[in-house]
């Protein structure tokens, strides 16, 4: 089954993830304008960290999305911040889903959790774009290209957003959470590529990217095409999902994390290594870069080695998260355990654009 069949759509809830139906609808019937039940509630198929629902009524749907039930890690699965991010964004007019409201009353449903407006459109979860004619494909990465640009040109302080981060020192302190993490997540093991990228990384930040003194933009964190909603016949993205990562932070981290497509192996997660990408009619990796420094003011990206080595590692950490909460029950997605046999290959991946940016 490919990730397009294993993450559309909706399914019954999960056993898991059940929750009183009823306090939903009455707390919605208080908090969200225009609310008119009876509710129905389905789960989405697709995510791995916060589970999201479908909330059906006679005149519209919208999007639940709340921690997860059961032992998490501190820190993780902050929906107050996706919902903080996600209205503020929105505001700037940036390609969002609308709020509706936010809960961190545990009694309602368990954990907290917020609703957004149920965006009409299509998520493509492979990276090819394997429904798109090859013609119409470029337009589509010029989709992506741009929004990810339109993002880190929004000032945080404008946007409301100027305390959402830290600003300064982004590699140093997300090179320390990642490895935390993973060094403290003792239920999923350890690997050791992560172990060498551990000491690797921290000691060969790029000047120009490290200190105080490094940029500090909105960035998303997991920004892909999957977590895109695209207009159902236009080549343009209506609204970006899945916020939990984000920060103020480098935007060349961002921005490479979602170049890293392009060095991933096609058919795992977003990836596109090892497909003929002119036959695809697909844009380069370098062709990529050059229009995201166009619309940036870039004159290019050095040390763009190091910034996958960091981002396959964080992505690494994630997995490894996911087999944390596979081992502990409270992963939020049916193929959690793919995801989780994935991790030594990913981390082997990541220790190779270290040893590519020099590493021995």
């Amino acid at each position: 089954m490919d990730r397009t069949a294993q993450n559309s759509g909706t399914i019954e809830v999960r056993d898991a993830h059940r929750f009183d139906k009823g306090r939903l609808e009455r707390w919605m019937g208080r908090e969200v304008a225009g609310f008119e039940g009876p509710l129905s509630v389905e789960q989405f198929k697709g995510g791995q960290s916060n589970p999201t629902y479908k909330l059906i009524t006679p005149n519209r749907s919208y999007v639940l999305r709340r921690k997860p039930p059961g032992k998490l890690l501190p820190g993780a699965h902050a929906v107050d911040r996706e919902y903080r991010v996600i209205s503020a964004l929105g505001a700037q007019g940036f390609p969002v889903a609308r709020t509706y409201g936010l809960c961190t009353d545990e009694d309602v449903i368990g954990t907290p959790f917020y609703v957004m407006e149920m965006v009409e459109g299509r998520i493509f979860w492979e990276a090819d774009f394997p429904q798109i004619p090859a013609a119409e494909r470029p337009s589509y990465f010029d989709a992506m290209n741009a929004a990810i640009a339109r993002l880190h040109a929004i000032d945080p302080d404008a946007a409301g957003l100027g305390d959402y981060g830290k600003p300064g020192n982004y590699f140093e302190r997300q090179i320390g959470r990642w490895s935390r993490q993973y060094l403290g997540d003792v239920e999923a093991g350890r690997v050791a590529s992560m172990d060498r990228l551990v000491e690797w990384l921290p000691e060969n930040i790029p000047a120009d990217a490290s200190g105080e003194e490094g940029e500090a933009r909105i960035i998303h964190g997991d920004f892909r095409c999957d977590n895109m909603i695209f207009h159902p016949v236009e080549p343009r993205v209506l609204a970006v999902l899945d916020w939990e990562l984000s920060t103020l932070g480098h935007p060349l981290a961002d921005f490479t994390y979602h170049l890293m497509m392009y060095r991933m192996p096609a058919g795992v997660s977003t990836g596109l290594a090892g497909l003929d990408l002119p036959a695809l009619n697909i844009p380069s990796e370098q062709d990529y870069v050059a229009a995201y420094c166009r619309r940036t003011g870039r004159s290019g990206v050095a040390d763009l080695d190091f910034y996958m080595a960091f981002n396959m590692f964080r992505l690494a950490a994630i997995v490894h998260g996911i087999k944390g909460r596979l081992a502990r029950g409270t992963a939020s997605s049916a193929h959690a355990d793919k995801m989780a046999a994935s991790l030594e290959g990913l981390a082997d991946l990541a220790w190779r654009q270290a040893e590519l940016a020099g590493a021995r």
